[in-house]
């Protein structure tokens, strides 16, 4: 049963229990009476009582139950729009219910001012550390010198050497930390063109070749085509191509591989960026994505990664509305694959 029909049969039973005690006077009294007023006078009674209820219960709903009806409409438009007060339909069932789901909206949402709450003190505390790192390095060398090292040759030019690579660090942090603010807020403006991604990835193995050299990476384009075009924006797919490579060439074994390939997927080029290198647990996959996270802290800032590569490859291509997965085996190496349309 309804709270309708719950309330109708509230407002019966009024008006029968004020018949019922109107009888119960009339025998008491013990008077002469004509048939018709015994007749009328218990009905009109009933009516009486019946629309007596109904007003007082009708003035309850709209003292009580439509001020918190309407205060969750203000709070939550999507809930519906306001409708009449009307005794057919289930009032109190309807702000019950509305409250629960208010109730429950609210839950959710302090669930995930708490998660961003955690997530911005981890953000604070990487930022921290990030430029903390160099610039204490920086304050070292230079103290250094100031102190009589700038006249010994053994130190002078090694701590310089050692001054601007930290310099390099700190203006590589704060341009990542430039570009992913500028996609995170929407201001990334695409040029979409035609252009040739076998040749971008090419490019993108040629500046990377030094830095593989070092560690015995060995890049290999697989058996990709020489033209296949693409529309995108090159210069921001380029990029996307040059994190990943530098991602698999940090975390790559040493004498170990580094293959970019494309793969045709109807309407769409699969671009596949794959390593042998040490691999991606379970737990780390769902968070890859986020950043300054890192699946191995000593290990990337040693080779001076700044933990915003991976973010900022994900934001560029859903710019593109693609999308970017990726696979791993602890161990055996991970495959990050993304989508681009077909010219």
């Amino acid at each position: 049963m309804n709270t309708g029909s719950k309330i109708s049969l509230w407002i019966t039973s009024g008006a029968a229990i004020i018949l019922l005690a109107l009888l119960l006077v009339l025998y008491l009294l013990e008077k002469d009476i004509d048939i018709w007023m015994i007749i009328a006078l218990p009905a009109i009674s009933f009516l009486i009582g019946f629309f007596l209820v109904r007003i007082l219960v009708t003035s309850f709903i709209r003292k009580r139950i439509m001020p918190l009806h309407q205060t969750l409409h203000s709070l939550n438009p999507g809930i519906g729009e306001e409708k009449r007060i009307s005794l057919k339909r289930d009032i109190v069932g309807e702000v019950e219910e509305e409250v629960m789901t208010w109730a429950e909206q609210k839950k959710t949402e302090l669930e995930k001012l708490k998660s961003l709450e955690t997530y911005r003190k981890e953000f604070l505390g990487n930022v921290y550390h990030e430029l903390k790192t160099p610039i204490f390095n920086i304050q070292g060398y230079i103290l250094t010198l100031l102190e009589g090292g700038l006249d010994d040759p053994n130190i002078n030019k090694l701590y310089l050497e050692r001054t601007e690579q930290n310099i390099n660090r700190l203006i590589s942090v704060v341009d990542d930390l430039e570009s992913i603010s500028g996609l995170e807020s929407g201001a990334l403006n695409l040029k979409i063109a035609t252009f040739n991604i076998s040749k971008t990835i090419k490019e993108v193995f040629e500046s990377n070749e030094i830095r593989a050299k070092k560690r015995n990476i060995k890049l290999d384009t697989g058996k990709i085509k020489d033209s296949v075009m693409v529309r995108a924006d090159k210069k921001w797919i380029f990029q996307v191509i040059n994190n990943l490579v530098m991602n698999s060439i940090n975390y790559g074994s040493k004498n170990g591989k580094t293959t970019v390939s494309i793969k045709s997927s109807g309407d769409q080029v699969l671009v596949e960026v794959k390593d042998n290198g040490i691999g991606i647990s379970n737990e780390h996959l769902p968070r890859i994505f986020e950043r300054f996270y890192r699946v191995d802290k000593s290990r990337s800032r040693d080779t001076g990664g700044t933990g915003l590569g991976l973010s900022i490859v994900k934001h560029i291509i859903e710019a593109h509305k693609q999308n970017i997965r990726v696979e791993s085996v602890p161990g055996k190496g991970s495959i990050f694959t993304f989508s681009l349309d077909k010219a």
